[in-house]
């Protein structure tokens, strides 16, 4: 095999166990409150300091396209999940933050969404191959970049 079949074929291996993974956590998605989409959303100001970041840079984080998720930030801040500012340092641009109630939501879901993906996958691999797991896909997205 050589290394354009391998890497095709290690591709689309990675991508269908990513498809089937994410469609078993769709069918258990813990919260009615909101939904995957909106949760990779909290997930991500979560993961910020301050738990706040650029709308601009947001967009660089989450699965969905730029104009879905500036509709999905301004239908989670008319629920009072988030707040959203001007940036005073481009006129142009917004500033995102996860509000505490929007946090406290995040928290409560990420519980269940956590044990619904050891439930779904922890037995699949040992502990060496999650590290490992975790170093390659980590060393995938740096080399794309």
């Amino acid at each position: 095999m050589n290394d354009r079949t391998l890497a095709v074929t290690a591709w689309e291996s990675l991508f269908r166990a990513q498809v089937e993974i994410m469609r078993g956590l769709a069918a258990d998605w813990p919260s009615n409150e909101i939904s995957f989409n909106e949760y990779d959303v909290l997930f991500n100001l979560s993961r910020c300091p301050d738990r706040r970041i650029r709308l601009r840079e947001l967009n660089k984080h989450v699965l969905l396209t730029q104009p879905s998720v500036s509709r999905l930030v301004d239908r989670l801040v008319s629920r009072g999940y988030l707040e959203k500012i001007g940036d005073p340092n481009d006129g142009r641009g917004a500033i995102v933050g996860l509000t505490e109630a929007g946090y406290a939501l995040f928290r409560r879901v990420a519980v269940s969404h956590m044990a619904t993906i050891s439930n779904r996958i922890g037995s699949a691999l040992s502990e060496e191959e999650f590290t490992e797991l975790v170093r390659l896909c980590d060393r995938l997205r740096a080399g794309t970049g």
